[in-house]
C-alpha cells in the first residue's frame, strides 16, 4: 500500500523511464503526484440534448454512433474521420482529424459523450475534434499539464491509481479546520482531482488554498520569531526630539511613525529585524539618519551598506550635513578609495571614533572590524544576497538589522514577501516635492517630444531617455537599443546637447563615472537603461522619455519615474508606445492618473500576477501550487490569523495534533532556502 512519501517508480503503472519523466515535472513521491493539481477542467456532467443546441456553443452531447465510422483521405499527413450522432432529439455530424488509434476505439450502436463546439450549417449540426468518452465518465474530468512524454489522460490514470490506497495525511489542525468551516484533506485531494460536482470542487479548492497559505504563514511567523533573539545592545534612551532639532524642515508623520517603532524594537530587549518600505523619495534616509543618531548618543555605532559606490557616496554626504556641528564621526568606505584612505577610515571604526560608517560591499572586508556596532542598515536590500546581508549583521553579536526598500510592494502581499520583518511603510511624500505629470503618445509624436526635451535643457535642467534593451543585436522589431539610440540622437536630433550612455553592461567604474557627470550637470541628457531605477538623486532632472514603455511592467516604470521630480522644477514624464489593447491601455492610463506607488504596485499585481510580479528567485518566495496571492487575499488573511492564534498557544508546534503542520513547516523552510 503506498504512503505520500513512496518513490513515484513503486506506483502501479509507472517503472523506471515513466519516473524519469514524471521527476522531470517535479513529480518524484506519490504525494507529490496526489498535490499536482488540474490546470483545468472538462465538463461531462453538464449535458445538453443536440434539439437545444445553439450554433457556436460549447458542449457536451451524450449521443450514440448511428453510422459507419468512414475514413477520407485529404492529402498527405491529413486524414479525417466521420461519422454520425444521434441523441434522441436529433442529430450531429462529428469528423475527428488525423487520430486512427481514437477512431479504431470507437463503435457503431455504442455511446459516448462528446465535448466541443457545436456548429450548425445548411446541413445540420456538426462537431470537430471533440474530447470523446465513455459515459461511464459522466462527469467533470481533469486536465492536467503535460509534458511530451507524458500526456494529460497518462497522468489522470496515475492519479486514479495513486487515490485506491494512499491515506491522505490532515496538515490543518481539526481545531483551525472546524473553525474555517473546511472540508477534510481526504475529501478535498479527492475532489480536486475528480469532482463530484462544481460544488465538491470549490469546497476542494477552499481547503487547499487555505492549507497553501496557512503553511507559508506559519512558517515565517516561526521564521520571524526565530529572529527575535535577545539583543546585544539596548538603545533605551531617546534622542530622537533633539536628531529632529538639528533639521532644517519638518518631517512627515509616516516618517516619526517609523522612527518610533524601530526604536520600540530597539529598546525592547530582543533584536529588530525591521524593513522601511516607501516610494521613491518618501525619506528613508531620514530615518535611518534619526536611527543612527540614536544609537551613537547610547554610545554605539551603525553601518549602512549600499549597492553602488555612488549611492554611498551621496549616503555620507546626506549623513554628514544632518550630522554637522555634533561630535558624531561618520566615514566611507568603497573599493576604489585609496589604500590609505580606507587604512584611516578602519582605524577610526575599531577605536571607536567614527560612529557611522556607509560603504558599499567593501564593508565585508575581514579586515573591516568595529568596537561596538548596534545596527546594520542595508538600503535597497533586494540588490544584496542573504549571504552578503547575513556577513554584514555578524560584524556584531546580535545586532539589530534594518532594510530600506524603494521597490513598493502590495499591502496584500507584504506579510508573505517578508513575513520574516516587521514592515514600517512610508506613505507620504515631504513638503516642496516637485510634481510630475505624465504623458502617453505614439511614436508618430517623438519629434515634437524631441523639442519639449530640449525647452527643459535649454532652460538648465537635464534629463533621461530610458530604453528597453542594451544592443542592437538584442533587439525585436520596432524595440529600441540604447547604444544604437545614443548613436542616433548624439549626431542627430540632439547633436548640440551633452548626451551620455549608461546601461548595464558597462563596468562599475565606468557607470559610477557616468552617474557623476551627470549629477555635475557635464551630461545634460542621459540615454539609459532601467540601470538608474536604484540611482542617486539628481535634483536637477525633470525630464524623462521612455520608449516602448508597454515592454516594462507598471512598478519598474514607476521606479523609473521617481528619478525626475526629486528638486524644485515641475517635471515630465513622456511614455511613448505605438501598441494597442485593452490591457496596455489599462496600463498606460494607470501611470497617467496615478503617483502612488502602492496603488500602482496592487494594479501591476492584478493585471501581471504574482509570478511575474515578484520574480520568485529574487523575493525567496516558493512556487504556489493552487493559492493566489491576488485573487485569494482574504483567505490569506484568515490564514495568517488562524496560524498567529495556533503559533500564540503552541509556539514551537510540539502538541501531537499539530505533528503534520510541523513537517510541512520544515519542508517549506527547505524551499525558502532553495530560493
Amino acid at each position: 500500500m503506498p504512503d505520500i512519501n513512496t518513490d513515484i517508480r513503486y506506483l502501479k503503472g509507472v517503472g523506471a523511464r515513466r519516473a524519469e519523466y514524471l521527476s522531470a515535472m517535479g513529480i518524484d513521491t506519490v504525494g507529490a503526484l496526489l498535490r499536482f493539481f488540474p490546470r483545468g477542467y472538462e465538463d461531462f456532467g453538464n449535458i445538453k440534448s443536440i434539439f437545444n443546441c445553439v450554433s457556436g456553443e460549447f458542449v457536451c452531447v451524450k449521443g450514440r454512433i448511428t453510422s459507419e465510422i468512414s475514413e477520407h483521405f485529404i492529402r498527405k499527413n491529413m486524414t479525417l474521420f466521420k461519422f454520425s450522432v444521434y441523441d434522441g432529439t436529433g442529430f450531429m455530424q462529428v469528423t475527428i482529424f488525423n487520430n486512427k488509434y481514437l477512431a479504431a476505439k470507437l463503435h457503431k450502436e455504442s455511446e459516448y459523450l462528446f465535448l466541443g463546439k457545436i456548429e450548425l450549417d445548411r446541413f445540420g449540426f456538426n462537431m470537430s475534434s471533440p474530447e470523446i468518452r465513455e459515459t461511464s465518465f459522466e462527469g467533470i474530468i481533469p486536465v492536467y499539464r503535460a509534458s511530451a512524454n507524458m500526456s494529460s489522460a497518462a497522468i489522470e490514470k496515475l492519479v486514479r491509481e495513486a487515490m485506491k490506497d494512499t491515506e491522505i495525511e490532515e496538515t490543518i489542525p481539526e481545531s483551525v479546520r472546524v473553525g474555517n468551516r473546511l472540508t477534510t484533506a481526504a475529501e478535498a485531494i479527492a475532489n480536486i482531482h475528480f469532482p463530484k460536482s462544481r460544488e465538491a470542487l470549490l469546497r476542494a479548492k477552499k481547503y487547499l488554498v487555505f492549507e497553501e497559505l496557512f503553511v507559508l504563514c506559519t512558517s515565517l511567523m516561526l521564521l520571524k520569531g526565530k529572529r527575535k533573539a535577545a539583543a546585544s545592545a539596548v538603545i533605551n534612551r531617546d534622542y530622537t526630539e533633539r536628531f529632529y532639532s538639528l533639521l532644517k524642515f519638518e518631517p512627515t508623520a509616516a516618517q516619526k511613525r517609523a522612527v518610533k517603532e524601530c526604536l520600540s524594537d530597539m529598546a525592547s530587549g530582543r533584536v529588530m529585524n525591521r524593513l522601511i518600505e516607501g516610494d521613491v523619495g518618501s525619506g528613508k534616509t531620514l530615518v535611518a539618519a534619526a536611527l543612527m543618531y540614536n544609537a551613537a548618543r547610547n554610545g554605539y555605532q551603525s553601518v549602512l551598506m549600499a549597492p553602488t559606490e555612488i549611492l554611498a557616496e551621496q549616503h555620507y554626504k546626506t549623513f554628514s550635513e544632518f550630522f554637522a556641528g555634533t561630535d558624531i564621526g561618520c566615514v566611507l568606505l568603497t573599493g576604489s578609495m585609496k589604500k590609505s584612505e580606507k587604512t584611516a577610515a578602519k582605524q577610526r571604526l575599531l577605536c571607536g571614533e567614527a560612529q557611522i560608517a556607509v560603504g558599499t560591499h567593501a564593508l565585508l572586508s575581514e579586515d573591516v572590524e568595529f568596537r561596538n556596532v548596534a545596527l546594520v542598515i542595508t538600503d535597497e536590500q533586494h540588490r544584496f544576497g542573504v549571504n552578503q546581508r547575513a556577513a554584514l549583521a555578524l560584524k556584531g553579536e546580535n545586532v539589530h538589522t534594518l532594510v530600506m526598500s524603494a521597490t513598493p510592494i502590495p499591502r496584500t502581499l507584504g506579510l508573505i514577501i517578508y513575513g520574516d520583518l516587521d514592515i514600517s511603510i512610508l506613505d507620504e511624500y515631504p513638503r516642496g516635492r516637485a510634481k510630475t505629470d505624465s504623458y502617453v503618445v505614439t511614436s508618430e509624436l517623438r519629434e515634437r517630444v524631441y523639442n519639449y526635451i530640449k525647452k527643459y535643457l535649454d532652460e538648465g535642467r537635464q534629463g533621461y531617455i530610458v530604453c528597453p534593451m542594451v544592443e542592437e543585436s538584442e533587439q525585436t522589431a520596432g524595440v529600441k537599443s540604447a547604444e544604437q539610440y545614443f548613436t542616433d540622437i548624439s549626431a542627430g536630433a540632439f547633436k548640440d546637447y551633452r548626451v551620455g550612455l549608461l546601461h548595464g553592461k558597462m563596468k562599475g567604474a565606468e557607470k559610477d563615472d557616468i552617474m557623476r557627470r551627470f549629477a555635475s550637470g557635464e551630461i545634460q541628457l542621459l540615454v539609459c537603461t532601467t540601470v538608474i531605477e536604484v540611482g542617486i538623486d539628481v535634483p536637477n532632472a525633470a525630464v524623462m522619455l521612455i520608449e516602448n514603455a508597454e515592454r516594462f511592467g507598471l512598478s519598474a516604470l514607476h521606479q523609473l519615474r521617481g528619478r525626475i521630480g526629486r528638486g524644485r522644477y515641475a517635471s515630465s514624464c513622456i511614455f511613448i508606445t505605438d501598441l494597442k489593447g485593452d490591457n496596455i491601455n489599462r496600463r498606460m492610463q494607470v501611470m497617467k492618473t496615478t503617483s502612488d506607488g502602492f496603488k500602482i504596485a496592487e494594479e501591476d499585481l492584478r493585471l501581471r500576477g504574482p509570478g511575474d510580479f515578484l520574480g520568485q528567485r529574487q523575493h525567496g518566495l516558493p512556487d504556489l501550487k493552487i493559492a493566489d496571492l491576488y485573487a485569494d487575499n482574504d483567505v490569506l488573511k484568515l490564514a495568517s490569523m488562524a496560524a498567529a492564534n495556533l503559533l500564540e498557544h503552541d509556539p514551537r508546534l510540539k502538541e501531537p495534533e499539530n505533528a503534520a503542520l510541523r513537517q510541512a513547516v520544515i519542508d517549506m523552510y527547505k524551499k525558502l532556502n532553495e530560493n
